[in-house]
This record gives C-alpha cells, sequence and structure tokens, in this order.
C-alpha cells in the first residue's frame, strides 16, 4: 500500500472565511491590480497554499461571497438613494411652476449654497402666489413661459390677463449672469457701491429674484407689488460683494383703513420675528421711495421696502427675506376676496385708470428694477414691463375735476405735508 500523503495543517474553515472577508474588504478599496494579487495569488497567512485544497477553495468561495454582497449592497444603496433623489425632484417640479432656471439637479448639488437656496425660495413664492390668485379667480389660467437669455441664465414668467377679478396679473422669476454693464456698475456706483473691475472693466455678477404685480378689474381691490432678490458681484481680486433688497407695498384706488391696518400689520409681524427695528425702518424707506417727484404725490399706501441690504449676516437676512416672502399671500388675499365682487360706478373705474396711469409714471421713471432691466444686455423686456397694467390713462385735467367722489379718499395720493 503506498504511503499516505502528509496531511496538512489544520486551520478551522470559518477561521480562514473571516479572513478571506477582511482580505476581500481590503480588496474592494484597493486598486485592481492589487485586489487581484490580494484574491487570487495567494491564501491568507496561516491557510496552507495546497492546490485545489478544500480549505482554501471554500475561503476563496466565501470571499468572493462576502464581496459580492458587499458590492451589492453598495449598488443596492446607489440605486435607492439615485431612486429616492428621483422622487424629491419630482415633488419639486409639482410644487414649482417650471422647471428651475439653474436645473434641480444643480440645485441639489449646492444646496447648502445660499444661491441655491435663494432660487428655491424665488421659485416657491413665486408658484405659492401664483396658485393663491388662481384660486380666487378660477375661471382664467397663468400663461407660463420660460425663457434664456444669450448671455447667460434665464427665467420664468407667469402671467394671467383678462380674468373675472384680475384683469392683470404677473409673477415673474429671474435667474440672470454674466458681466455688468458699464451704466448698470456707474447706477450702483452712485449708491455708494465701491465695485473694483478689472484691468478690462468686467465684472462677474449673478442677480436673482422674484418680482409681482396684481393689477384687479374692481376699483375697490388694490394693486399690490412685490419684489424679492439677491446680487452678487465679483470683484477683480476674487472677493464677492452680496446685498439682498426687495419689498411688498400696496396701492389703492379707494383707502380703505380696515385693509390698510391688516396689511401693514401682516408685514409688522414678519419683519418683528427678526428685530422690532426693523418694520418702521422699512415702512419709511418704502414711504419714501414710492414717491412721484415730478407728481408730489405718494404712489399708494406703502409697506417694508429695503436694498443693498448685507448685515448683520447672509444667512440672518436671508432668514428676514424668506419670512417677508411667506407674508405675501395673507397679507393680500384676504383683501381680494373681501372686496372682489363689491360694485363700482363708471365714475369709480375712471379714478381707477388715472391712478394707474401714475403708477406708470412712477415705474418708467423711476424704479431702479426697471432701469437696471433695461440696462442689462440681454434682458427680456416683456418681463421687465410686466408691472405696466393693461390699461391706465394719462390726462393734464385736473384729477379732482373728473371724479369729485374721490375727495374723501385721497389722503394716500396728495402731495407730502411739510
Amino acid at each position: 500500500m503506498p504511503p499516505r500523503p502528509a496531511s496538512a495543517p489544520q486551520v478551522p474553515v470559518m477561521a480562514a472565511a473571516a479572513q478571506l472577508l477582511r482580505g476581500a474588504a481590503r480588496a474592494a478599496r484597493a486598486p485592481p491590480a492589487l485586489a487581484r494579487r490580494a484574491l487570487g495569488s495567494a491564501p491568507p497567512p496561516g491557510v496552507p497554499a495546497t492546490r485545489g485544497g478544500p480549505r482554501w477553495a471554500l475561503a476563496g468561495a466565501l470571499g468572493g461571497l462576502g464581496l459580492g454582497l458587499g458590492l451589492w449592497r453598495r449598488r443596492a444603496a446607489m440605486a435607492a438613494g439615485e431612486e429616492e433623489e428621483d422622487e424629491e425632484e419630482e415633488r419639486l417640479r409639482r410644487r414649482f411652476m417650471a422647471p428651475p432656471v439653474s436645473g434641480l439637479r444643480e440645485l441639489r448639488r449646492r444646496r447648502r449654497e445660499l444661491r441655491s437656496r435663494m432660487e428655491l425660495l424665488i421659485m416657491e413664492t413665486q408658484a405659492e402666489v401664483c396658485r393663491a390668485l388662481a384660486a380666487v379667480d378660477p375661471g382664467a389660467a397663468f400663461a407660463v413661459d420660460t425663457w434664456e437669455r444669450k448671455e447667460g441664465g434665464g427665467g420664468i414668467s407667469c402671467v394671467l390677463q383678462d380674468g373675472d377679478v384680475f384683469e392683470k396679473a404677473g409673477v415673474n422669476v429671474s435667474v440672470v449672469f454674466g458681466q455688468l454693464s458699464e451704466e448698470a456698475a456707474r447706477q450702483m456706483r452712485s449708491r455708494g457701491k465701491t465695485l473694483k473691475a478689472s484691468a478690462d472693466g468686467k465684472l462677474p455678477f449673478c442677480a436673482m429674484g422674484v418680482s409681482s404685480v396684481i393689477h384687479p378689474k374692481n376699483p375697490h381691490v388694490p394693486t399690490m407689488h412685490f419684489n424679492y432678490r439677491y446680487f452678487e458681484i465679483e470683484e477683480a481680486d476674487g472677493t464677492k460683494q452680496w446685498w439682498f433688497g426687495g419689498g411688498t407695498d400696496l396701492t389703492p384706488t379707494y383707502l380703505n383703513e380696515e385693509d390698510a391696518v391688516h396689511f401693514h400689520k401682516t408685514l409688522k409681524e414678519a419683519c418683528d420675528k427678526h428685530d422690532p427695528k426693523l418694520y418702521p425702518k422699512y415702512k419709511k424707506w418704502c414711504d419714501d421711495y414710492f414717491f412721484i417727484k415730478h407728481r408730489g404725490e405718494r404712489r399708494g399706501i406703502g409697506g417694508i421696502f429695503f436694498d443693498d441690504l448685507d448685515s448683520p449676516s447672509k444667512e440672518e437676512v436671508f432668514q428676514f427675506v424668506q419670512s417677508c416672502a411667506k407674508a405675501i399671500v395673507p397679507c393680500y388675499i384676504p383683501i381680494v376676496k373681501k372686496h372682489c365682487h363689491d360694485a363700482f360706478t363708471p365714475e369709480e373705474k375712471q379714478w381707477q385708470q388715472l391712478r394707474r396711469g401714475r403708477y406708470v409714471e412712477f415705474n418708467l421713471v423711476y424704479d431702479r428694477g426697471t432701469k437696471f432691466g433695461l440696462l442689462t444686455p440681454g434682458s427680456r423686456i416683456e418681463s421687465i414691463l410686466m408691472s405696466l397694467p393693461l390699461t391706465a390713462r394719462l390726462t393734464s385735467v385736473p384729477l379732482l375735476s373728473l371724479c369729485t367722489a374721490a375727495v374723501p379718499h385721497l389722503s394716500t395720493h396728495l402731495p407730502l405735508q411739510a
């Protein structure tokens, strides 16, 4: 009988498998060549290098199984993560009036950056306001128009016209970037901005915002305007200047004190969440800003207005702007519902047309946003002039002689008293 071969040292199979699994985990993190060497060239320490030995074969099989399970788990986790991202993107699409200018995936990738958070805020504000207006005027629908700017960026225009309640309601979002024009830079420097352009005069900028003007049919429903925006400029040395601006204001044709109190109270509550000093400061700023100098008249009953806001910190200012944006619907929609079915006379409608003429004058002569938009190359003129009403009346005849019934309601429109 031939002699039996010497038996190999006994190594517990489970111990070998455990060592192989640890080796497989290391191999999964190693470059391919090292991984092949780790798994294919030699057994783990303590395992005999027997050709075709059952222990090494079993250990190798278990190691391969462990590696396969690990890869499967990682791939399953990635697939689950991608599916979750797709579901979240679909939820966002349903929330907005149109896909964001920057794209949902890009916003998710940069979701911690303030620029991305601001873009999401203006998209949410646009959708919230449009849906609230559509609920009041269900017979009409918003026309949604997406546009691109050749120089960089684009926007989403939502306009409702000739409804039963609203003659014209526009809610626009824009996200634009590129090089600031010389005239736009000059306008900003005139407001005290120190902008250091590069040798070729270039000033890269990014501007985004949501703006709206709502012109109702009924003269007893006031016109409302809001705008919230973020601006960022990169100077020659790479430093960035940033600031926020915005506000919400009301322009009634006929003054209703109860409505005025509700409107201002809602805005005050939004401001007071951050600092009780903000409302009186920004209310006065609004009164001073919406003043038609060549007429010596106010435009409406004010609200809040601020610009070039860059303190106390970027995050704190963003939170304040967010609170103001959330106050838009509750400060205005109850007033619309209260008066949209009020009876009115032809004379009252005529007075509304005259007041709208004043609105047009202010927007074309004084409004900062209108002037900046018209001075920015590649701007979309239709979106800039969205604030203008469908109908208005300009006349040189004294207003009082045209509508004597308006006399008790002129306190918001007469010149400021010294």
